[in-house]
C-alpha cells in the first residue's frame, strides 16, 4: 500500500493522512467565555457518510484554551468536517440533526492528498512538524450563515481567528462600541445617551489620538467639511476613522459635506483664520492674486460680486458671525467697514441684505452641486463614505438626481444623502426634500443669514418635526457651543439652546468650529454629552410622552404591519417599563421605526452588516450591534442573550421586547 502524506497546519493542529487513516495530533483552539461553557464535546465528521467519531474528552486550561491530545480514526474521504458543540444524546439524534447539528462553530477542512516516498510516523510528543507551514486561509462555516469567513493560519503554526469586514470569523462573534458596552456595565441601560453627536474633524482634531479622544468622550460621527483642506487630507482623515473603528472597536460613521455653490470667501492666503476688528475696513475683491494677498484683503468667487453689491448694503460672513457695511466700490473692489467683529474662516459664505431683505436673485441662478461639489461626491463614492451632507437644497429634484448618479456609480454603495435646510428655498419645499431624502441637517447658521434671526428657532422645531414624522433623521447644527472655541466653558444661553435641541427630540447635536479648530474640542464635546444626558433623564422622570401624531408613510402593506408592529412595540415598552427593546434588522428600516416612537428604553440593534451598523450610529436612541443571525428567532435571541450576558452587558431578570425583520410579531420576554 502506497502512503500518502497531507501537511496542514490548523490552530497547532497537525494531520497526517495515510491512505484511509487520519491522525490528529495536538488539537488547540481558542474560544470566547461564553463558548467554552457550552461546549461538552468535540466531533469529527464524515460529511459523505454523515457519520461520527468520538474524540478525546476535551481539556480546559486557563479557563479558554480547548486541547486534545493525539487521536486517530479511520475515514472514507478527504473532505471532513470538525464541529463544536454539546454531543448529542443518540446516534438517532444525531442522524436527525445533520447536517445543521445544534453547534456553535463547524469549520470544514479539505485535504488534498500529496505523495510522499518517506511519510514520518506521527509522534503525540512533537512540539513541530518537520515542515514549514505556509500561511493560508481555511474557510469557517457557520450554521446560520452561507458564506465563509477567512481564518488566518499563522507561519508558527499558532492557529488564530481574525474578525474580517464583512464577518467574523466566529459565529457567535458580536460587535458593539467600546464606549456603550463601559456604560452599560456601569450604569445600566437607563444610562445610555439616546442623542447622538456629530463632531467636525479639523487641524484641532485629526490625529488619531485626537480622533479616539473624540469617540471616547462620545462622537457617533466624524463629519468632513470639502469648504476646508485638500481631498488628500480628508482621505488621511477617513483611514485613521475607518483604522479607530477597527483597532479600539467603535462604529464611527463619516459624513462628507460638500461646499456649494454658493456666493464664498477664498482660502484667506493659507492661514486657518484671520480676526476682523470692530471698524476696520476690509476689501472684498474678485481679482486674483497671483502674489500673497494684501492685508485687509478677501477674495470672493463670484465674478459678479461687485456689480450685484450697493453702497450702503450689509455684507455677512458665516451666517451672520462677521458682519460689514459697504462703504466703497472700486471696479472689481468693494471696500467695506466691520461692524460686528469675529473671526473670518476660508471659503465662509457671503450673503448680503438690502433694506432689510436678502439680496437673492444671482443665488438663486447658481446650481445647487456645483462642478467642485461633484468632484468632491465622486471622491466621497470612492472612499466609501457613510453620509454626503448636499448644502443649500432647493429642491428634491436635486437630491433624486444625486441619488440616482451614487447608484450608478457604485452599485453596490448604500451611501446615504442628507439635505441641508440653510434656504428659503429649503423651507418652501421642506417636506419634498425631506421625503426624497435620507436625513436632514438644521444649518442654523446660514439659514440665519437669509430668514430673521427671531424665526429661527420656529424654523428649527418645525424641521425637526417634520423629519421625525417622515422617519428621517435630523441633525441640529451651527453654533450650538460657539464660546468653546476660544473659552474652556460655554455660556449659559448656549447650554439652554442645546437643552432645547435634545427636548425636541433631534436624532443628533453637531459641532463645527468648536471641535474643528477650537482649542477645546473635548470639554465642548463633554458639555454636550452631559447635557444631553441630563435633558433625556429629567424628560423620563417626568415621563413627558409626545402626543405627535405619526402619520402613515408605508408605501406596501408590508410596510403598514412593520410600522404598526414598532408603534405597538415601543408604546408596551413606556407601558411595561422594560429594559431594552431587540430589533433584528438587515436593512435597519425596522429600527429607524421604532427610533422614530422615541421609546423610554434604549433600542438594541442588530444588524448583520458593519455599513448598516455604522449608519444606524446617527439615529436616536439605537445602539447599533454587528451579529449574524438567521431567520429563527428562538435561536437568535438564546445566542443574543447568552453573548450579552457573557460580557456584562444584561442580566438574567431583564424585561425585553423583540421584533424582526424576519418574523412579523411582537415577543415580550425576561433574560434566561
Amino acid at each position: 500500500m502506497e502512503n500518502e502524506r497531507e501537511n496542514e497546519v490548523v490552530s497547532n493542529l497537525y494531520i497526517w493522512s495515510c491512505k484511509r487513516r487520519l491522525i490528529l495530533e495536538g488539537l488547540e483552539f481558542k474560544f470566547g467565555a461564553n463558548d467554552i461553557n457550552a461546549l461538552t464535546w468535540l466531533r469529527l465528521f464524515d460529511r459523505n457518510e454523515a457519520r461520527s467519531v468520538t474524540l478525546t474528552e476535551m481539556k480546559r486550561e486557563n479557563g479558554s484554551f480547548v486541547r486534545l491530545t493525539q487521536e486517530s480514526l479511520t475515514v472514507t474521504t478527504h473532505k471532513l468536517r470538525l464541529c463544536l458543540g454539546p454531543w448529542p444524546s443518540n446516534k438517532k439524534e444525531l442522524t436527525r440533526q445533520w447536517p445543521r447539528p445544534s453547534v456553535s462553530q463547524s469549520i470544514s477542512l479539505h485535504l488534498p492528498i500529496a505523495p510522499s516516498p518517506n511519510p514520518p510516523s506521527p509522534k503525540p510528543s512533537s512540539p513541530a512538524p518537520p515542515f514549514s507551514a505556509p500561511r493560508r486561509s481555511i474557510s469557517a462555516l457557520s450554521p446560520d450563515l452561507g458564506s465563509p469567513s477567512p481564518i488566518l493560519v499563522s507561519d508558527n503554526g499558532k492557529g488564530a481567528i481574525f474578525p474580517s469586514s464583512a464577518a467574523s470569523a466566529e459565529s457567535s462573534a458580536i460587535e458593539v462600541d467600546a464606549v456603550t458596552e463601559a456604560e452599560l456595565k456601569e450604569n445600566g441601560f437607563r444610562s445610555t445617551r439616546r442623542t447622538k453627536l456629530v463632531c467636525t474633524i479639523g487641524p484641532a482634531t485629526c490625529e488619531f489620538e485626537q480622533l479616539e479622544a473624540l469617540a471616547v468622550g462620545g462622537m457617533n460621527v466624524a463629519r468632513i467639511n470639502m469648504c476646508h483642506g485638500t481631498r488628500e487630507w480628508h482621505r488621511h482623515v477617513i483611514g485613521l476613522v475607518r483604522r479607530l473603528n477597527v483597532e479600539k472597536g467603535f462604529a464611527v460613521a463619516v459624513m462628507m459635506d460638500t461646499e456649494g455653490s454658493e456666493i464664498h470667501m477664498g482660502d484667506l492666503g493659507g492661514a486657518a483664520s484671520v480676526k476682523a476688528e470692530d471698524g476696520e475696513i476690509w476689501t472684498f475683491s474678485v481679482r486674483a492674486f497671483d502674489s500673497p494677498l494684501p492685508d485687509n484683503t478677501i477674495s470672493v468667487n463670484y465674478d459678479g460680486f461687485a456689480e450685484d453689491v450697493k453702497v450702503g448694503d450689509e455684507l455677512l460672513v458665516d451666517g451672520g458671525m462677521v458682519r460689514f457695511d459697504v462703504i466703497e466700490k472700486i471696479g472689481p473692489d468693494v471696500k467695506c467697514r466691520c461692524t460686528d467683529p469675529g473671526l473670518l474662516l476660508p471659503r465662509a459664505n457671503l450673503t448680503f441684505w438690502r433694506d432689510g431683505s436678502l439680496v437673492r436673485e444671482r443665488n438663486a441662478m447658481l446650481p445647487t452641486i456645483s462642478s467642485k461639489d461633484w468632484l468632491d461626491i465622486d471622491f466621497g463614492i470612492a472612499e466609501g463614505v457613510d453620509f454626503i451632507a448636499i448644502s443649500f437644497v432647493k429642491s428634491a429634484e436635486v437630491i433624486n438626481h444625486l441619488k440616482s448618479y451614487i447608484a450608478a456609480r457604485s452599485r453596490d454603495s448604500d451611501i446615504a444623502v442628507i439635505a441641508k435646510i440653510e434656504s428659503i428655498d429649503s423651507l418652501k419645499n421642506l417636506e419634498e426634500i425631506i421625503r426624497a431624502s435620507d436625513g436632514a441637517m438644521v444649518a442654523r447658521g446660514d439659514l440665519g443669514a437669509q430668514i430673521p434671526l427671531e424665526q429661527v428657532p420656529s424654523a428649527q422645531q418645525k424641521i425637526v418635526q417634520v423629519c421625525r414624522q417622515l422617519n428621517k433623521p435630523v441633525i441640529v447644527a451651527s453654533q450650538l457651543l460657539e464660546s468653546m472655541i476660544e473659552y474652556p466653558t460655554p455660556t449659559r444661553a448656549e447650554v439652554a439652546d442645546v437643552s432645547e435641541a435634545v427636548r425636541q427630540r433631534a436624532d443628533a447635536l453637531m459641532l463645527s468650529g468648536e471641535s474643528a479648530m477650537g482649542q477645546y474640542p473635548d470639554k465642548a464635546l463633554a458639555v454636550l454629552r452631559s447635557v444631553s444626558l441630563r435633558i433625556e433623564r429629567w424628560w423620563r422622570e417626568e415621563k413627558r410622552h409626545e402626543a405627535m401624531e405619526l402619520p402613515d408613510i408605508a408605501s406596501s402593506f408590508s410596510d403598514s404591519i412593520s410600522e404598526e408592529i414598532c408603534n405597538s412595540a415601543a408604546k408596551m415598552a413606556n407601558n411595561l417599563e422594560v429594559d431594552a427593546l431587540f430589533v433584528y434588522t438587515k436593512t435597519g428600516h425596522l429600527a429607524s421605526l421604532l427610533s422614530r416612537c422615541r421609546p423610554d428604553c434604549p433600542i438594541f440593534a442588530f444588524t448583520t452588516t458593519t455599513s448598516v451598523r455604522r449608519r444606524l450610529n446617527l439615529q436616536w436612541g439605537l445602539i447599533p450591534f454587528r451579529l449574524s443571525f438567521s431567520d429563527d428567532m428562538e435561536s437568535n435571541l438564546h445566542r443574543t442573550f447568552a453573548l450579552l450576558k457573557a460580557r456584562g452587558m444584561i442580566k438574567s431578570g431583564d424585561l425585553v421586547i423583540a421584533v424582526s425583520d424576519m418574523l412579523q410579531s411582537i415577543q415580550v420576554m425576561n433574560v434566561p
